[in-house]
């Protein structure tokens, strides 16, 4: 037979090939026997060498070449002299009481981690749905169990993202993704965003007194949160989000000039880095903003707070800050009110980015991309699953 070398080739350990045959069009049937000068008991671990009986059991294996495997293996039984029990002898590569060669298992997660669908998992393995999502979750618990145990990098960063729906209350159900910037893979993946299910869900990881600056957006939950569990991190503010704390007044100054259109000229020139500007759009956009004041300050309060994080060393962007701050308070719009306090609040987190030029940029991808695992999966029902498929897909 041409398969039969291949065969015996990969026949699991401790298994004496006897033969093979054809039992389909794409399937093979190995029979085989398990040789060995004695077991010892589980009970007593008294070695053992006298058989009770014999009995033949089916095991799946993984495909070879697109062929299906059928193990037919007879195993025997024996009985302890001290204990006087009778035990099964175990088989390398197969659990106790199982049908499936771990083998077989490992096939389907790499089928999982490379196939379109499941549909074709189940095609080129031949087996029921609910072994493919059994053997791959498995799997997936295992690859997590070997790093649980890692503790905490010097540098980490936070920020949630929706998972489901709450039909009852009509909310999103957040989860809180930590990300360990070292290694530029997720650490961790928190059902909600409160105090309580953070430090339940991160209190196993050994090393909270390692991290040194944790990443954040100007969030005060997350602010306390860090303060409380990581005793020796600095908080940095994420870049990103100190510069978009002025668009939302931006825009609603200019939508209620111009109307709510996208495509206005205005809003593009509003929006752009001013030094990037046509000579003649600025002197536009000039003659534009003398005519609507309160899109006047809001538009120089975006300027300014740029112009913060283009000053190169900790000194000249505090003196920058300290500039607008103060530029604020002559101010008497709202918006502008709440951005001053918030930026009086969140100030030395926010030049904290100077001296160590970190932001949140690695955070929002992970984010991103487990949005993609959603969006990918149509939907995870159990937030057990859509962790493991998050903290492993990755490598």
């Amino acid at each position: 037979m041409p398969y039969q070398h291949l065969i015996q080739t990969f026949l699991l350990p401790e298994l004496k090939f006897s033969h093979s045959y054809k039992s389909g069009i794409a399937n093979f049937t190995v029979v085989a026997i398990k040789r060995s000068k004695f077991e010892v008991c589980p009970k007593c671990a008294t070695p053992s060498t006298k058989v009770h009986d014999k009995r033949t059991i089916t095991l799946k294996d993984a495909p070879i070449r697109g062929k299906y495997m059928t193990l037919k293996v007879t195993k025997r039984r024996f009985r302890c002299p001290s204990c006087k029990s009778v035990f099964t002898e175990p088989i390398q590569g197969v659990n106790k009481g199982g049908r499936l060669t771990q083998r077989f298992v490992r096939s389907i997660y790499w089928a999982c981690e490379n196939f379109q669908d499941l549909k074709r998992v189940k095609k080129a393995h031949r087996c029921g749905y609910k072994t493919i999502y059994k053997s791959y979750y498995k799997q997936l618990r295992l690859k997590q169990k070997e790093r649980q145990n890692n503790p905490w990098p010097k540098t980490i960063g936070i920020d949630e993202h929706g998972f489901s729906k709450d039909k009852r209350r009509g909310a999103r159900n957040f989860a809180t993704l930590i990300v360990d910037y070292q290694n530029k893979r997720p650490k961790e993946l928190i059902q909600g965003k409160s105090h309580q299910k953070l430090i339940e869900g991160l209190s196993y990881i050994p090393g909270r007194e390692n991290v040194t600056h944790v990443v954040i957006d100007l969030a005060d939950s997350y602010k306390t949160f860090v303060q409380k569990f990581f005793p020796n991190a600095k908080i940095v503010a994420d870049k990103f989000h100190v510069l978009r704390l002025i668009t939302p007044t931006l825009n609603s100054n200019r939508i209620a000039v111009t109307g709510d259109k996208r495509t206005h000229k205005m809003r593009k020139l509003l929006l752009r880095n001013r030094g990037n500007l046509h000579f003649e759009d600025r002197i536009e956009l000039d003659h534009w903003l003398k005519k609507n004041p309160d899109v006047f300050d809001a538009y120089w309060a975006k300027e300014k707070l740029h112009t913060v994080y283009r000053c190169r060393g900790l000194g000249k962007a505090r003196r920058s800050l300290n500039a607008l701050i103060k530029w604020l308070e002559t101010k008497k719009l709202k918006p502008l009110q709440r951005l001053k306090n918030t930026l009086k609040k969140w100030a030395e987190e926010i030049l904290r980015y100077f001296s160590t030029r970190i932001t949140n940029a690695r955070t929002e991808a992970f984010n991103n991309n487990s949005k993609l695992v959603q969006k990918r999966a149509y939907g995870f029902k159990s937030f057990a699953n859509y962790r493991l498929k998050v903290l492993n897909a990755y490598g």
